[in-house]
Parts: structure tokens; C-alpha cells; sequence
């Protein structure tokens, strides 16, 4: 899980990105009330899909909002000074719309609110919060402004910029879930023949992870065979049964408290064509040429061109026809993403995953994956997963 260390370290970071005069800050996107407090209503919990909302005071004071059944599902404990807890179900009365429940314990904090000048998260905050707090929908009030009152800014792009730059505590995170899927892997090579279904394989992963990560966790991904005749095809399993000849790939994330690696690797189904084993080898080349150019600076436009580049020089430019890696955290896809026209720049703390592919009509298909965390001089792999087609 993710460390109040940590947690304080992010948060900094962003008050630092903000202006001085900024007392506080609203946040409601779940992903960010996980990133800076530690608090993520269990997915797999009764109270799923549900949300909190935390409140920063540049004074360091940290209030989580919500709802009784929301704020009690939380998959760890929440680095905050104070909750303020919303009755929405006492097992006696009628239930209200839960959304006012989370609206209600707002109303309760709003008016230590009034007067300082605060920011709120304006992709993620309602209309109706934004009323209480004195807001207008177009995200001004004349009359609070003077008085220095809340505006809506972009306060949701300046977390996602903070999001890049990996904590220690995230990195710890991020490696649970990749030994995690490291046992789904090895589990997959060991289950995949022809008779086999996408499905068996999926719940196989499924079993895997979760006995490795010792909880429960969330698996999605591709886990589709391609062949001749469908080189790339993606998407969650079927009942598809698994022939000689084909293809199995293999691209997967498991995800626990909100991050997530990202593996992929593909396994020939019976016997391997000399065809199969030149693409592969392209595929291998493409993932060390992108390795040679991982370091804090790098263009990520210059990385795609150099997994890109032995494909051109074999004169199979068209085999690989995707990105050639993303950043990886709490979203999937994520900054940086590596693509021909990317103007992103590689900065130490991201996480991202170098992933090249050749897809071939009357061939089949293939894809590879390795996670990397880029620091000022190079890379740290942190995927340790064997790469073949067998």
C-alpha cells in the first residue's frame, strides 16, 4: 500500500506547483484522493464505484468526505487529520441519492471554506458541489473572486503532471502487482495447448495473481489467440479453443489499490515457422534499440524511431504498426506515450513499458512487454518475465 510518507511527499510537490495564495484544495477524482491520502473505496466491495472526496489545507490539514458505507470501505486506513462522515444508511430508514449523502458532508465543511481562496478539481467536481462551495458552472463568481473565493482551474491536470514522478511507496506498489502478474505468466505458459479455451487461460491468470499478491485484485487485458487469418485481435477472453498454429498473446495488467503493470508475451500454439521466429527476433531488436535510449531527456519520439528501426531495416516497416510503449501507473495508457509525433520528454520517476509487435496477414500476430523505471542516467527493468514464443 501506499506510505503517509509518501503521501506527504506528493503532496507537497503539488502545493509547490500551485500558487502561493491558494489556502486549499478539493479533489474528487478517486484515483487522486488514492495518490494523495492513501483512500480507495475496494472495487470488489459493496460500496464499489463509489467515492470520497479529500480536502488539503496548505497547513498541512487533511479532511476525507463521504458517505458512512463509502468511507468504511476503503481498502487501507486514510492518511488524514479528519473525516467528515455523512449518514446515507443506518439499516433503519429509506436511503437518500447517495451522491447528496457525499453532497451533504461538503455542505458540513464548506463554510471553513468561505472567504480563502481554495482550487477545486474541475474535471471531477459536480455543478452541485461547485454551488455549495459559491461556484458557477463556467467556474467563476464575481463576487467570491473578489473576495479572494474558490475558482475552477485545472487543478486535475497539474495532479496528473505530479502523477509522472514516482514515490518510492509507488514503485513498491507497482512491483506487488508485477510479481503478481509474473505468476499469471508463468501459470499461462504452463496451461497453453491446443483444446485450451481464452477463457480457461483468463481464470487461470486470474488464480495465479491473486495467490501470488495474497488479496484480491482486478485482471484485464487481451487474452485472444491470433492466427492467418486474424493476425491482431484483442479484448477479453472467449470460448475460443486454443488450435495448433496459433498464436496466444498474452497482455495483461493486474491491478491492486489502483496500480498496475502491464505484461505482454506471446506463445506459439505448437509448432514455430521460420517466418514466426524472423518476426519475433524483429520484435526483440525493436525492444533493445528503445533500451538504448532510456534516460531522463530522452524525446519519446526518438524512442519509438529506435524499436521502430529494425523493422525499417529489414524492410518490414509495415509488421509493427502501433506505439511503441506508454507510461504506466495509476491509468493505462499514461504520459509519455511513444509515438512518432509524441512531444513528450522521458523525466526521471516515470514508469513506462517499452512494447513492440508484428502482425502479418497469413502469418499471425505477436506482441512484447518489459515495465521500466527511467532515472537520470538510464533504467531500472522492473518486469522480470522471460520473453519467448515457447
Amino acid at each position: 500500500m501506499l506510505t503517509l510518507e509518501g503521501c506527504l511527499a506528493r503532496r507537497q510537490r503539488l502545493w509547490d506547483s500551485l500558487p502561493a495564495d491558494v489556502e486549499w484544495i478539493l479533489i474528487a477524482d478517486p484515483r487522486h484522493v488514492q495518490y494523495l491520502a492513501n483512500f480507495w473505496v475496494q472495487p470488489l466491495s459493496f460500496s464499489g464505484g463509489e467515492r470520497g472526496w479529500l480536502c488539503l489545507e496548505r497547513g498541512g490539514r487533511a479532511t476525507l468526505l463521504g458517505d458512512n458505507f463509502a468511507l468504511r470501505s476503503g481498502v487501507h486506513k486514510a492518511y488524514v487529520d479528519h473525516e467528515i462522515v455523512e449518514k446515507w444508511y443506518d439499516h433503519k430508514n429509506s436511503v437518500v441519492n447517495r451522491d447528496h449523502a457525499l453532497l451533504g458532508a461538503l455542505q458540513q465543511l464548506a463554510p471553513e471554506l468561505k472567504g480563502r481562496k481554495g482550487l477545486v478539481e474541475a474535471e471531477a467536481v459536480p455543478v452541485a458541489a461547485a454551488d455549495l462551495l459559491g461556484v458557477s458552472a463556467e467556474g467563476r463568481n464575481a463576487s467570491q473572486e473578489a473576495a479572494a473565493g474558490p475558482v475552477f482551474t485545472d487543478l486535475g491536470t497539474a495532479i496528473r503532471v505530479a502523477r509522472r514522478q514516482k514515490e518510492p511507496d509507488e514503485i513498491a506498489l507497482l512491483q506487488q502487482c508485477i510479481r503478481a502478474g509474473e505468476a499469471g505468466l508463468y501459470r499461462a505458459k504452463q496451461m497453453i495447448r491446443p483444446g485450451v479455451t481464452e477463457l480457461e487461460l483468463y481464470r487461470a491468470v486470474a488464480d495465479a495473481c491473486i495467490a501470488a499478491a495474497g488479496r484480491p485484485g482486478q485482471l484485464y487485458g487481451d487474452f485472444r489467440a491470433t492466427n492467418a487469418s486474424k493476425p491482431k485481435v484483442g479484448g477479453l477472453p472467449t470460448d475460443y479453443q486454443l488450435q495448433a498454429g496459433d498464436l496466444f498473446i498474452l497482455d495483461f495488467s493486474f491491478v491492486l489499490d489502483g496500480y498496475r503493470g502491464d505484461f505482454t508475451n506471446t506463445f506459439a500454439v505448437g509448432g514455430i515457422s521460420d517466418e514466426l521466429r524472423v518476426m519475433h527476433a524483429l520484435c526483440l531488436a525493436g525492444m533493445r534499440g528503445g533500451e538504448a535510449l532510456l534516460r531522463a531527456g530522452a524525446r519519446a519520439a526518438d524512442v519509438h524511431s529506435a524499436v521502430h528501426k529494425p523493422f525499417r531495416d529489414a524492410g518490414r516497416p509495415e509488421l509493427f504498426t502501433h506505439h511503441a510503449g506508454h507510461g504506466l501507473g495509476m491509468g493505462h495508457p499514461e504520459p509519455p506515450i511513444l509515438v512518432p509525433d509524441s512531444m513528450d520528454i522521458l523525466q526521471a520517476g516515470d514508469v513506462i513499458t517499452l512494447e513492440p509487435g508484428a502482425y502479418q496477414e497469413g502469418i499471425g500476430g505477436m506482441r512484447i512487454e518489459h515495465n521500466y523505471l527511467i532515472t537520470a542516467t538510464g533504467y531500472e527493468r522492473l518486469t522480470r518475465h522471460v520473453i519467448a514464443l515457447d
